[in-house]
């Protein structure tokens, strides 16, 4: 079983299929086991390293306060654990704004960059009876993510901001949206979109899990065919 180590956090990953490395990294109280459908459509066409972010799957889960710029950090452990530096990056979700990140502090690492479902900035904060009991919902494998583990991620990424660097953004950038999203809204989307010279916007059918679920496929057709074209 694989980890990568930053400081004293273990970091787990896994591959998964066969051909170009994509480093995928995964969303908001999201584990690799949770995800796996999702991982194995794009396994069929790339070799494919998943992310357990710090807090969630098997990675370690401190009970302390998490960042973006950190977690961006421990996804390079990654990629550097896994000896595909630099490699394609696709982010879903909170993942996406760990992948800016990353691309922001090792444009170096980064060959290309897929923002999924994601924004540069949190949406406007509203109280949500689902994000309230989602720690405690029946859902993934045992052992599930502990509430203070999601919360720690859930503060990270209402606690970024990233429109003042956009422009630093060098790797080719596809952001790939739902027109249904009410997360990673329309007007979220756009500002993210805008603010990286030379990035594409492509649409998918559904909302914000729609990538995990009815539009897997289609969002995976749209990733290859976004990585051939940019070589």
């Amino acid at each position: 079983m694989p980890f990568a180590r930053n400081g004293g956090v273990r970091i787990h990953f896994e591959v998964s299929g066969s051909g170009r490395p994509l480093l995928l990294l995964l969303g908001l109280g999201v584990s690799i086991a949770d995800a796996a459908p999702f991982i194995e459509a794009f396994a069929e066409r790339f070799a494919v390293i998943a992310v357990d972010n710090r807090g969630a799957g098997l990675s370690d889960k401190p009970d302390e306060p998490y960042s973006i710029p950190v977690l961006a950090e421990e996804a390079a452990a990654v990629a550097e654990a896994a000896g595909v530096v630099p490699v394609d990056v696709l982010g879903y979700s909170l993942g996406g704004r760990i992948a800016l990140q990353l691309a922001l502090d090792r444009p170096s690492a980064v060959r290309s960059l897929v923002l999924l479902a994601t924004g540069a900035r949190p949406p406007e904060r509203r109280r949500s009876l689902l994000m309230a009991v989602a720690p405690y919902l029946p859902v993934g494998p045992k052992p599930r993510q502990p509430a203070f583990a999601f919360r720690r991620q859930r503060a990270a990424s209402r606690g970024y901001d990233a429109r003042g660097r956009l422009a630093e953004v060098r790797a080719p950038t596809l952001v790939l949206a739902g027109r249904a999203d009410t997360v990673a809204t329309p007007a979220l989307v756009e500002e993210l979109r805008a603010g990286i010279r030379g990035s594409r916007l492509d649409w998918f059918p559904g909302g914000h899990r729609a990538p995990l679920t009815s539009a897997r496929a289609v969002v995976a057709d749209r990733v290859a065919a976004f990585l051939a074209e940019v070589g």
